[in-house]
């Protein structure tokens, strides 16, 4: 309820801040006019995000012929975290990552990408699609996608009054010095709001995927993987569009990877440790499996009857050959 009311609070700023730069614009007029313009673009933004983000992103539709084994982790999460089969997506990238798209939970899609099915155990991988499902669950799709719309929507209004020469409307006491002052600050500000609303809610996502998956550790690992590998590795969609890069599980851009204001996802050292603490209050080993009973100690579950949820078992191959996991 907590994250809720201050992911509210901030989305109710960024609208203020988008009125805010209208009035400097163009007065009252102005700020009416961008309260509209606010109101289209998230109905917009709320029927079409999720194809526009997946399009503008490489992303292509996937079905059980293709990725059966993806399928069935994603449909085991889904059932464990109470929301129906999103459509599943591969992203066209050799950079490991993931994201969620969708307005609520039944138009929703999971998109990962090439490079995560490559690069990461199966219990990995598991975890990352957890997390995009708590995010499902929570509807940080669609909080962050209106936070995103509204950011950019700001900044290219702000640039339209310089442009145009706003600010001599009568209603605005601070004239050309209003328009210069929101052309400077105003996106600077819907930034850190916007940032603030992501790191917040990933690090929401992060427990609550523990939670789903069962399997706190599996996800650690993943998060230490994928930062580790995407630094190094361009996702060159992501470049084209990095307004959406806050939809990512690991920041997909170069040179942003600090938790300060200017970054859109929480440092990946204080998510591990996070979740550390979470697998040490649930008891689960790195194998994923919860903690023998010990005498003494009758809140432990035996092993069989706690865990949680698992990928299936890859083993080896018919003719003795192993794999690195069912998507290669």
């Amino acid at each position: 309820m907590l994250n809720f009311l201050r992911t509210t609070v901030l989305i109710a700023a960024l609208t203020a801040i988008f009125m805010a730069v209208g009035y400097f614009v163009g007065g009252t007029g102005g700020m009416i006019i961008a309260f509209v313009i606010a109101a289209l673009t998230n109905l917009f933004a709320y029927w079409n995000s999720d194809k526009m983000v997946l399009r503008m992103q490489n992303a292509f539709e996937v079905d059980p012929r293709a990725q059966p084994d993806l399928y069935n982790t994603v449909g085991g999460l889904a059932q464990r975290a109470g929301i129906p089969m999103p459509r599943l997506y591969v992203i066209n990238t050799e950079q490991p990552n993931a994201f969620a798209t969708g307005r609520d939970p039944q138009n929703a899609a999971v998109a990962v990408s090439a490079g995560l099915l490559r690069d990461l155990e199966p219990r990995e991988v598991a975890g990352v699609i957890a997390h995009e499902l708590a995010h499902i669950r929570n509807r940080d799709t669609l909080t962050m996608t209106l936070t995103a719309t509204v950011a950019g929507a700001i900044s290219s209004l702000a640039q339209f009054g310089l442009f145009f020469g706003g600010g001599n409307s009568r209603d605005n006491p601070l004239g050309p010095i209003g328009v210069l002052v929101a052309v400077i600050v105003a996106p600077i500000a819907a930034a850190l709001v916007q940032m603030a609303v992501s790191r917040t809610r990933e690090y929401e996502a992060d427990k609550d995927g523990a939670e789903i998956s069962g399997d706190p550790l599996a996800l650690a690992s993943a998060l230490n993987k994928i930062s580790q590998i995407a630094h190094r590795t361009i996702n060159v969609a992501a470049e084209r569009n990095p307004a959406q890069a806050h939809m990512y599980i690991i920041n997909p851009l170069s040179g942003q990877r600090m938790d300060n204001l200017f970054s859109t996802h929480p440092n990946v050292e204080n998510r591990i440790a996070q979740l550390q603490r979470i697998a040490s209050e649930m008891q689960v080993d790195r194998t994923g499996r919860r903690a023998e009973p010990r005498p003494g100690n009758p809140r432990v579950a035996p092993k069989e009857n706690g865990g949680g949820w698992r990928v299936p078992s890859t083993g080896g191959s018919e003719d003795g050959n192993s794999s690195r996991g069912p998507w290669g």
